[in-house]
């Protein structure tokens, strides 16, 4: 089997090795680790990694920036946030931005890896303190009533559950026995539907509609 890609953002040097550890723990994986956006990009021109971590303060721009261009340009890859930032503006704007995962550095090495091997059972990777933090705050917004939102259809409900599993376009249009476009299609109209941005906020949704 061909064995994963992997891209770890971060300008600390000490921290970028014990990033690139962890990584090489958790999975079978070719790293390319890099200090700077600068760096991440001319990555990306050459290779799509299928695993990036990726911190938020970057001596050249905000990581953030980057989880939404790979969101954008490189469906195929997972970010992840790795940061010391554990409050609300950076963690929804990380998730906004496409984020698949959300985890902290003060974690030590055999929890952040255990966190980083959930991608593999579909599971988004989140450091404990930010998974009650996004509960929390899923408990505390005002329900949305059925006028709110447009129902899905049994299709696109299906497509939602998919991508609660942690399943990618090609992966569910796979399941789905129809073509990536027109789940594409699909990942939209649950998009817009739901008011989501991002897979994250997808399998949030799918799980707390019970489909995963």
């Amino acid at each position: 089997m061909q064995r994963l890609k992997g891209l770890v953002v971060e300008d600390q040097s000490t921290t970028r090795e014990w990033l690139v550890g962890a990584l090489d723990q958790a999975f079978d994986i070719e790293i390319v680790a890099v200090d700077d956006l600068r760096g991440a990009r001319e990555s990306l021109q050459w290779r799509t990694p299928d695993v990036a971590l990726v911190d938020i303060g970057l001596p050249d721009g905000s990581g953030v920036d980057l989880v939404r261009e790979l969101t954008r340009e490189h469906p195929a890859a997972t970010p992840i946030v790795t940061t010391i930032f554990d409050d609300d503006a950076h963690l929804f704007d990380a998730i906004a931005a496409g984020a698949q995962g959300y985890l902290l550095k003060d974690q030590d090495t055999s929890a952040f890896v255990q966190a980083l091997r959930r991608i593999e059972r579909g599971e988004p990777p989140l450091s404990p303190s930010i998974a009650r933090r996004m509960l929390e705050h899923f408990r505390a917004a005002p329900p949305l009533s059925s006028e709110d939102l447009e129902p899905l259809t049994p299709r696109e409900t299906e497509v939602l559950a998919l991508l609660g599993r942690g399943l990618r376009v090609g992966e569910a249009a796979r399941v789905l026995g129809i073509s990536e476009h027109t789940v594409a299609g699909y990942v939209k109209t649950v998009y817009r539907k739901l008011n989501i941005a991002s897979r994250a906020e997808a399998a949030l949704e799918a799980a707390r509609r019970g489909l995963v």
